[in-house]
């Protein structure tokens, strides 16, 4: 860290210290109180990053250390840990799970670092590969980081052939439950569809989320033209059939491919 972002951090923290102090509202907060605010504050980072907005995520990564430091004051008060033992814990797990970088362990890329970290973890007394993912993680993200982790141990297809096999595979059982009218077995064939997919994306090195995540972004993009057009037009959606509002919509996928 540069000088200046290390007078900067001590600010920050000053700044903490002294509105924990004397603000009402800084006063009150909990990690309860602050989790989901946390949560937010981050998805807005996710949003910023996947509009390649940098000016938002610079914005956003000071509104996320303003609550790691928050946290950081509260776990102090609460006598359950200081600032610099949350940085020392950090920095040394670092030291401990590089030891290609930090010791005389020699790792060739990329992918067998990840699985050294993964053997490393186990070492440390995590009973299971999968431990380390949230439970609250969104599913998409979850799926992406099960089948990665389980991929550091070899749980994992040869070739990307494999897994549209196993896609397709899972929408054959899915339209048998269909079929059947149950509504859980439907439930559960078309999860394991989505999952079958999302591994089917990591082996094309897709982002699933991201994917997705941008596909939300210009289904609502075009939608609101749609709106647009529609008013354009002296109307309004919920007046119009499903075959004029498909219309505008493939009056708006048409200016977007001339563009």
């Amino acid at each position: 860290m540069k000088e200046a972002a290390q007078v900067a951090f001590g600010e920050l923290i000053g700044i903490m210290n002294e509105l924990r102090e004397k603000c009402p509202w800084d006063k009150k907060q909990t990690i309860h109180s602050l989790r989901q605010q946390s949560i937010e504050e981050l998805y807005e980072l996710a949003d910023a990053i996947s509009s390649e907005d940098w000016k938002g995520i610079k914005e956003e990564l000071g509104d996320l250390f303003l609550h790691l430091v928050f946290y950081a004051k509260i776990g102090e008060e609460q006598g359950q840990f200081s600032l610099d033992e949350v940085l020392r814990g950090i920095n040394e797990k670092l030291v401990r799970r590089h030891p290609h970088v930090y010791g005389t362990v020699q790792l060739n890329n990329a992918e067998e670092v990840k699985q050294n970290w993964e053997q490393i973890k186990l070492s440390e007394g995590k009973k299971s590969v999968l431990s380390g993912v949230p439970k609250s993680l969104p599913a998409t993200v979850k799926a992406m980081r099960l089948q990665e982790k389980a991929k550091q141990v070899g749980f994992e297809w040869d070739n990307s052939q494999e897994v549209w096999a196993k896609v397709q595979e899972e929408m054959q059982e899915l339209q048998e439950a269909i079929a059947s009218g149950r509504q859980e077995d439907m439930e559960e064939e078309f999860g394991d569809l989505v999952f079958s997919l999302i591994n089917y994306a990591r082996f094309l090195q897709i982002d699933a989320e991201h994917a997705l995540s941008r596909t939300n972004q210009k289904f609502i993009s075009r939608f609101m033209q749609m709106e647009e057009l529609a008013q354009a037009k002296g109307r309004q959606l919920k007046d119009m059939k499903l075959a004029e509002m498909d219309a505008l919509w493939n009056e708006i996928k048409a200016k977007k491919t001339s563009s």
